[in-house]
């Protein structure tokens, strides 16, 4: 019940200001209508006539050098925050920032990044990812899991190709110099 208070001197009345919740705040922002159109925006809003290649703002600013994918991903970052405000659990987040990531490293790479960036599309994997796990009666995020097992085994064997590649090098040396003696 809000209590309103009148000066006698000055005839003012002072009502308390009502603030609306915080988390509540910009919530308009964030809702699926904006988010679509964001991801629609920045992954495939223009066509390339005759053909069905699309491709958005994300990858024109792309083309920058230095500075276009930086920007892109920080573009991209709006749609993993608004899942992280709604409340999509925290591997599909993390699913999601990899994909934004996986955009953001190969984006780097000259010309071969930008074919990349088009192709990829992490906004729209994205906005499917957060529209998938909110429609979900029940959270499933094995596929999550699944990803993110898929992306260590494929760390992994990048990590093990220069320890071959090293282990091979010395026993050619090795072998090398027993030839020798």
């Amino acid at each position: 019940m809000a209590m309103s208070r009148t000066f006698p001197r000055t005839r003012v009345t002072v009502e308390p200001e009502v603030l609306s919740p915080r988390g509540r705040r910009g919530a308009k922002l964030f809702d699926d209508e904006n988010l679509d159109l964001l991801s629609h925006v920045l992954d495939d809003w223009f066509r390339i006539p005759g053909t069905s290649i699309r491709f958005g703002i994300d990858g024109i600013v792309g083309l920058i050098p230095g500075v276009g994918d930086i920007l892109g991903g920080l573009a991209s970052c709006i749609i993993v925050l608004a899942a992280w405000f709604r409340g999509v659990p925290n591997i599909t987040v993390a699913r999601m920032v990899v994909n934004v990531a996986i955009e953001v490293a190969v984006g780097t790479i000259p010309f071969v990044g930008d074919v990349f960036d088009i192709a990829w599309k992490a906004n729209r994997r994205n906005y499917k990812l957060l529209e998938g796990s909110l429609r979900a009666t029940k959270r499933n995020t094995g596929p999550d899991w699944v990803f993110f097992g898929v992306l260590g085994v494929f760390m992994l064997a990048l990590t093990m190709i220069p320890v071959f590649a090293i282990a091979k090098l010395i026993s050619m040396m090795v072998l090398a110099g027993m030839r020798q003696h």
